[in-house]
């Protein structure tokens, strides 16, 4: 088993988190969210990679013939993908509306606003 795509992963992970832990801008820090997101594509491809495997389509070749790589991480991969782009869409729009209704997008200055 490789273990460079896990590996991979946890490095995009970490850095997307230092990103957002220091990110003084709301924008940079769904930016680095988005990243973070990212990481967990390449462990769900890193779990379903086969080596010498071929896409799962078994119309022109024997079942167990030759190893194939498994359908259900790449169905959740995309699953995630589609789900990433929608909570990124749903921040930037609240972000626009915090930016106008408070006039910034700093997280130190909204700290002061209570219920």
């Amino acid at each position: 088993m490789d273990v460079l795509p896990f590996l991979a992963a946890g490095w995009v992970l970490l850095i997307a988190l230092y990103g957002m832990v220091t990110s003084r801008n709301l924008i940079h820090t769904i930016g680095c969210l988005v990243v973070a997101q990212s990481s967990t594509y390449l462990m769900l491809l890193g779990i379903g990679y086969r080596r010498g495997g071929t896409a799962p389509v078994y119309g022109d070749l024997v079942p167990g013939s030759r190893p194939v790589v498994d359908p259900v991480v790449q169905a959740l991969t995309l699953t995630d993908i589609v789900v990433a782009a929608t909570v990124t869409a749903l921040l930037l729009a609240l972000t626009i509306q915090l930016r106008k209704r408070h006039g910034t997008v700093d997280p130190q200055v909204l700290t002061a606003l209570r219920g």
